[in-house]
């Protein structure tokens, strides 16, 4: 049990304020309330499968450049959805069953989570406690460390999706969808930065022109959909 406490609360802490929390801030004014559960859930169960599963080897096997960009575009495509607006958003006939949404979230929740402090302290719990004597006793660990991470990073990411509901019945119409975009794009560009130095190298010309010349035709992109919109109203 000690161990469990312990785990649980290392990966609560670690997550407290962590992007993938903000994250489900903006998901909160983009998405129905039971997909983000089942997205998130989803990839938060299979993220401490993995770390728990491999340990402190999961690292060598990542290309950590290629997860980066795939988060940095995930968190991109979000923010210009957001700012678009889909006649999908206001259909209130969606099938619980319709698994489009849950995937989404699903995908950006694990990319965005995937080599992120909060799984990296999980693959750390995991290498520094899955010991034992017996087979038994390992294994009683790893599951207690699963446990222990699951449900910490669940009930962290569980307030920023109360955050997210509670602005979206406080802030007036559209505040939260502009809230949600800004997260997005930040996290975007953010995400983008890292993957063009971890291509390029830290601080090179080559990794700095390539990060800002993918931010400005994101804005550009923005820009021409803020103007089309406008001149439909």
């Amino acid at each position: 049990m000690k161990l469990f406490i312990t785990v649980l609360l290392t990966i609560f802490i670690a997550e407290m304020g962590d992007k993938t929390q903000l994250l489900l801030v903006a998901m909160a004014g983009k998405y129905k309330i039971l997909h983000i559960l089942c997205g998130t859930w989803l990839a938060t169960i299979l993220l401490n499968l993995m770390a728990v599963g491999a340990g402190a080897v999961l690292n060598q096997y990542l290309d950590m450049r290629l997860i980066k960009f795939i988060a940095a575009s995930a968190f991109f495509y979000f923010s210009y959805s957001t700012l678009r607006g889909s006649e999908e958003d206001e259909t209130e006939s969606i099938s619980s069953r319709n698994l489009g949404p849950v995937l989404t979230i699903f995908i950006s929740f694990f990319a965005g989570e995937l080599g992120d402090k909060t799984q990296l302290s999980a693959v750390t719990l995991a290498a520094n406690y899955t010991q034992g004597n017996s087979s038994g006793e390992i294994f009683l660990h790893a599951f207690l460390i699963f446990l222990g991470c699951t449900l910490g990073l669940i009930l962290a990411d569980f307030i920023g999706l109360i955050a997210g509901v509670f602005l979206k019945s406080k802030l007036p119409a559209g505040a939260l969808n502009t809230l949600s975009f800004l997260i997005f794009a930040v996290f975007g560009a953010v995400n983008m930065r890292d993957s063009m130095q971890r291509i390029f190298g830290v601080n090179t010309v080559a990794a700095n022109v390539s990060w800002a010349a993918i931010c400005a035709a994101f804005i550009i992109l923005c820009a021409v959909c803020i103007e089309k919109k406008n001149r439909q109203q």
